[in-house]
């Protein structure tokens, strides 16, 4: 097979097996089933006790709450994203071809959930919902590098990766959310986060076909991607007056342990293991030297976790306007 998009077209029914951890469109939950239903006499109580449970979260838990909520809406981004990649572009729009349904199929999937947390933002009355929109829209606007130079093999590896983290930082997000006494917030971030560990598990067995398919190409591509590092899909978050918010962003979250670079080494371990990285045999040239670097590579970012551990509690405090300009 000469071109990656040969061997991604000769997966087609192997796909389409995979289109199951997509649930039945009427089988899936929607954000109007876990939010107050406002045609119902009991509106305002309802909301009221969603305030309320609301009033009792940390403004650090907010911002990662928004930034998780901005980077979930940043759909559009991540679509067109794949459609940049030969061999996973949905040609027409509506294609047929199992690729085509998959990457419609996820983004559907993946549209509820900043529905659901953006509405949830505007009942709680805590943040500041304008400066939150704004900072959507900038987002989008800037738009998104990956940094795959559209390799189709590196974006299966980069969103089995990214899946997993936004599981790990949803999941997380719920616990501290329950901590605080929003059991409502914690269920729906544990209801986003089993979406994302079903599409990371699909991704996850895309890119082990194209081990087997293709064992040394996947391989140097899996080597590519890390050493780019995997960039954020919200990097480019802004609210039009501050330009690096995520690293604001990033530290809160790392700071409250919602995901940390300690994380980000437990994702390398994993996807290597997962992919069966070490006992891979008969490799030479390019992909032994890319095998050496994987193996070795979780190891290198868990000492870099122990170095930085203690960097967010030191980093100074400043206003955010997500939250009135409250600082954190």
């Amino acid at each position: 097979m000469e071109t990656h998009r040969e061997v991604l077209q000769a997966m087609a029914s192997f796909v389409e097996e995979q289109l199951t951890w997509l649930k039945p469109t009427n089988e899936s939950w929607q954000p109007s089933d876990m939010l107050p239903d406002l045609t119902a006499d009991t509106w305002r109580e309802s909301v009221q006790q969603l305030r309320e449970r609301a009033a009792g979260l940390s403004d650090e838990l907010l911002v990662v709450l928004v930034g998780d909520t901005i980077t979930e809406e940043a759909l559009p981004s991540y679509q067109t994203m794949t459609n940049r990649h030969p061999g996973l572009t949905d040609e027409t729009g509506a294609s047929g071809d199992p690729w085509a349904r998959w990457t419609r199929g996820w983004t559907a999937e993946e549209n509820r959930h900043g529905e659901l947390l953006s509405r949830y933002l505007y009942l709680s009355g805590r943040v500041n919902m304008r400066a939150v929109e704004l900072t959507t829209q900038h987002l989008i606007g800037n738009g998104f590098d990956p940094k795959t130079a559209n390799d189709p093999y590196r974006g299966l590896v980069y969103t089995s990766f990214q899946e997993r983290a936004t599981r790990i930082s949803h999941g997380n997000v719920a616990k501290v959310a329950n901590q605080g006494g929003d059991a409502l917030l914690g269920k729906m971030c544990n209801l986003v986060a089993g979406d994302e560990a079903r599409h990371e598990e699909a991704y996850k067995s895309f890119v082990k076909k194209l081990f087997e398919l293709d064992p040394r190409g996947t391989l140097v591509a899996f080597a590519q991607m890390m050493k780019t590092k995997v960039t954020m899909p919200a990097r480019l978050m802004s609210d039009g007056i501050e330009r690096d918010l995520f690293s604001r962003f990033s530290v809160v979250a790392q700071r409250i342990g919602v995901y940390t670079a300690r994380d980000y080494a437990d994702i390398i371990e994993h996807l290597v293991t997962y992919w069966q990285v070490p006992g891979m045999s008969g490799l030479s040239g390019d992909a032994a030297q890319a095998q050496d670097y994987l193996c070795g590579l979780a190891a290198h970012y868990q000492r870099f976790a122990e170095r930085v551990e203690a960097r967010p509690a030191r980093q100074p405090r400043a206003p955010l306007s997500w939250i009135f300009d409250r600082s954190v």
